[in-house]
């Protein structure tokens, strides 16, 4: 399973991580791409550590939001979430979700730092970056 910073800059680092159940102590302060779902299990390993940013995959949104309840979880303790629509990128491809990934889902802490459905992630998150 791929784990790979794919960009490292003054103002942090993007992780590609296929499964979110990948995230380790060092990963503390990334914005984190993964290729999992944003269900509540995925949301409960993103919120197990301090990090800058997490985006998932929407995998269809589903019944009730269950696709991105993450993004909830993370906006209650003020940490930026997204999702790529899954008609974008593979489910549990990271390096797609990077390369191919057009956001479709935000929390409002997202919003907050500019971040907008439609865009390429890698392009919102490199911009974020400068």
């Amino acid at each position: 399973m791929l784990k790979q910073v794919v960009e490292r800059r003054a103002k942090g680092r993007v992780l590609l991580i296929d499964s979110i159940t990948q995230l380790e102590d060092d990963d503390a302060g990334a914005i984190v791409v993964a290729g999992s779902h944003g269900g509540t299990s995925s949301g409960e390993f993103a919120c197990a550590l301090p990090l800058a940013a997490v985006f998932f995959n929407d995998a269809g949104v589903g019944k009730d939001d269950a696709g991105i309840a993450a993004l909830a979880m993370l906006q209650q303790r003020g940490v930026p979430a997204g999702a790529v629509a899954h008609t974008s990128a593979r489910i549990g491809d990271a390096l797609d979700a990077w390369a191919c990934g057009v956001i479709s889902q935000l929390n409002d802490a997202a919003r907050a730092r500019g971040l907008r459905a439609g865009e390429p992630l890698q392009a919102a998150l490199q911009a974020w970056l400068r």
